[in-house]
């Protein structure tokens, strides 16, 4: 950043403006941030950026693990910087007008890389009849994009592995069927025998993804309140998978982030905005529209990495 423009700015918030020391100490630091990531990540000054490079600069304050407050802070003084430069005829362009508020920035989904998923799917210990199960539910995760309470709640009887489909019940009780893949499926048809083996005579329980603590050495306990009729909870399996992305040393992961990967990989191998919207269930397509950006943006990054002019 230009130091007289961003100079000449913290002097018209302190004169003009009457900010007191410690908001402009807060508005120089956060403009500090930006130049150094305009400088060293997009390559461009204050008076060439343009929108894409602000939003790009919006999710990598998400990336660092900035708050929704942080964030918001961090762009009022970016919009004030650009506001201010059009009053003093600096620039008669204002990357920062007409886009989202920055609680909506922070939406935007993380994905993992097909390299990643591989590594993830690869941790368990498939030797073992709970690594069994945790590479059946892993691999359930990428190839279906249910969300987590989905999965916890998936029957035996929702699935259909002769037409490799499996049938959930998303959001606002609506039913979907959503096709998935033949790796899904072995895996499952491995498991499957796993399950029954720990719950032995108990036949009554028909979810699919169950704690290996199920098995009660053949007999049927009285006490509804240790009933063995329950999914894996959400907690469980929330630790599972930050287990194996730990044990893969890929970073921060979460469940969601497989649906994000899910909708991301299948638009970035071609296929439509319609159709990956009805199997994530979404009602609204503009809750699905914003893979799209996350794609451009990642394919972007893949063309200037690898074009010899990129």
């Amino acid at each position: 950043m230009h130091r007289d423009l961003k100079s000449d700015f913290l002097n018209y918030l302190r004169v003009e403006r009457g900010l007191s020391a410690n908001t402009l100490m807060s508005y120089r630091y956060d403009l500090r941030r930006f130049e150094t990531w305009l400088r060293e990540k997009a390559d461009r000054e204050v008076l060439s950026t343009g929108r894409e490079q602000i939003v790009r600069y919006v999710q990598y304050l998400h990336e660092e693990g900035l708050g929704p407050k942080s964030v918001a802070r961090n762009m009022v003084a970016v919009r004030g910087l650009y506001r201010f430069l059009i009053l003093d005829g600096a620039t008669k362009q204002d990357p920062t007008i007409n886009l989202e508020a920055p609680k909506s920035w922070q939406t935007l989904p993380k994905f993992l890389t097909i390299e990643e998923i591989d590594l993830l799917l690869k941790q368990p210990d498939t030797q073992s009849e709970s690594g069994l199960r945790d590479r059946a539910l892993l691999e359930l995760f990428y190839a279906s994009g249910l969300r987590v309470s989905e999965i916890a709640r998936l029957r035996v009887d929702d699935l259909q592995l002769d037409l490799g489909m499996v049938k959930c019940v998303g959001k606002g009780g609506k039913e979907r069927t959503v096709p998935v893949g033949d790796s899904c499926l072995a895996w499952i048809k491995k498991y499957i025998p796993v399950r029954n083996r720990w719950l032995r005579n108990r036949k009554n329980t028909v979810f699919l993804f169950i704690a290996r603590s199920a098995r009660r050495s053949g007999q049927v306990s009285r006490d509804p309140r240790r009933s063995t009729d329950r999914p894996m909870c959400r907690e469980s399996i929330w630790r599972l998978v930050r287990k194996y992305a730990r044990r893969a040393d890929i970073g921060n992961v979460y469940p969601h982030m497989f649906r994000h990967t899910f909708a991301t990989h299948l638009l970035e191998h071609g296929a439509d905005l319609r159709s990956v919207q009805t199997m994530l269930g979404h009602a609204d397509p503009t809750t699905t529209q914003v893979y799209t950006y996350v794609t451009n943006e990642h394919l972007r990054e893949v063309y200037s990495k690898f074009h010899p002019r990129g």
